[in-house]
């Protein structure tokens, strides 16, 4: 534990929960008797929150108060938890109206290997990579464990749980738990035969809270998607399904010079196609200029709160007409403060 972070957290959250001095003073002894800072369920919310709010490479920060936070732990048992990110995906989902939520397990003895808790895997073949291809290592080691998928271009990878040193063991998601979100195209019916298809949430589980001088290892967390998460990159970029080429073939767009700019035509429907699918599925997606409005008012609340703005301007930007928004003409200080959420290093 860092002594001084858990002291400036515990002023933070004095300082914005209208706590008094004496309250300061009085949990800090407590904490010098007590040996160890053990987090109340109150301050963890609190600084769950904060994290979000503190999150540079996050546009959507305008709503971090609204983070629902499940406590978990003391959830020591694989089942247990596997059975608590169940209830963190069903209770995220909501139907389709997305909630944000984070599920916070004991620092430093509880890892979640997966980099998302839904994602699809991707295989290796002779006539080339089926499905995800930033899935394959991650495939293969859950194949090593015992998995075995279907083979599509769309299939759920099990949860893989550790605690402590323990060898870690896969859970498979029942379907019933994943909503996924068929791709259609308003105008084009040949994007719709192209058989794309989404999860509903991003649920990232593999980056580390940072909260009081503790690192909790495990604390999957979710908002909803930016259309241009999936269409401008989990479908489009070269390294991931690599679909371009196939919507300009489907729209009749002519590829054989850069100048046509089929690139960023068949780019354009494609997020069209992912915004129309999930509103008309009754999914929660916002699209960039909308969430670029949102960032606005997130910047003017912060304002009135007398709190400087942080952000990853490269992150910030959507990968989509970047230049159509604010973000883009303005600086921003990449400037890291805590709580926080950050990557760390993959436990296999």
């Amino acid at each position: 534990m860092n002594f001084q972070e858990m002291r400036d957290f515990l002023t933070l959250y004095k300082n914005e929960t209208n706590q008094t001095e004496h309250w300061l003073m009085s949990r800090l002894q407590q904490i010098e008797l007590q040996g160890e800072y053990v987090p109340t369920t109150e301050e963890i919310t609190f600084g769950a929150r904060v994290a979000w709010r503190n999150s540079n490479k996050c546009i959507g920060r305008l709503f971090w108060q609204s983070l629902q936070v499940f406590d978990e732990r003391h959830l020591l048992d694989e089942q247990a938890i596997f059975e608590a990110l169940l209830r963190h995906i069903d209770v995220a989902t909501n139907g389709g109206k997305i909630k944000p939520i984070i599920t916070i397990f004991a620092p430093g003895r509880v890892r979640i290997w997966n980099h998302q808790l839904i994602r699809y895997a991707g295989y290796e073949t002779d006539e080339g990579i089926v499905g995800d291809p930033e899935s394959v290592r991650f495939t293969e080691l859950c194949m090593k464990l015992g998995w075995q998928g279907e083979g599509t271009a769309f299939d759920v990878l099990p949860l893989v749980i550790q605690v402590d040193e323990q060898i870690p063991n896969f859970f498979e998601i029942p379907k019933e738990h994943v909503l996924e979100v068929n791709v259609t195209h308003p105008d084009y019916k040949a994007i719709d035969e192209l058989n794309l298809k989404w999860y509903a949430v991003p649920i990232i589980s593999s980056m580390r809270f940072s909260c009081g001088g503790i690192d909790f290892t495990a604390a999957p967390f979710n908002g909803w998607y930016m259309g241009t998460e999936i269409g401008a990159r989990n479908f489009a970029d070269t390294k991931r399904y690599n679909m371009l080429p196939a919507v300009a073939d489907a729209i009749g767009l002519k590829r054989d010079t850069n100048s046509s700019l089929w690139k960023d035509r068949a780019l354009v429907e494609l997020n069209i196609a992912v915004l129309h699918s999930f509103k008309e599925a009754g999914v929660s997606i916002v699209d960039h200029h909308t969430a670029a409005q949102q960032f606005k008012l997130f910047e003017q609340q912060e304002g009135l709160a007398e709190r400087d703005i942080t952000g990853n301007w490269t992150w910030l930007i959507p990968p989509l007409s970047p230049a159509t928004t604010h973000i883009y003409h303005q600086p921003i200080a990449n400037i890291i403060k805590k709580p926080n959420y950050f990557y760390q290093k993959e436990p296999f």
